[in-house]
């Protein structure tokens, strides 16, 4: 009899979310310069392409470069006066 596949991701998934919740754009700022930290070492080292829907390396870096800068615009309104 074989075991039943662990849900892993789906618990991962939850867990980011919640913390995005309860963060704000900030969980978005930490989590986007993670991944886009990530990428970045990995091209380095060779990766071209990616098993993220958008495959090539460079559309996940710009993908990430944008989520990485909407969450700080969302930091800085968030915190501004305006």
């Amino acid at each position: 009899m074989t075991e039943p596949p662990d849900p892993l991701r789906l618990c991962v998934y939850a867990t980011v979310a919640a913390l995005t919740w309860v963060c704000g754009p900030a969980a978005v700022v930490f989590f986007a310069g993670l991944a886009l930290a990530g990428y970045l070492r990995a091209r380095r080292q060779g990766l071209r392409r990616s098993a993220c829907l958008l495959r090539d390396v460079r559309l996940v870096l710009a993908y990430l470069s944008v989520l990485a800068l909407a969450g700080l615009i969302g930091v800085v309104r968030a915190v501004g006066p305006w």
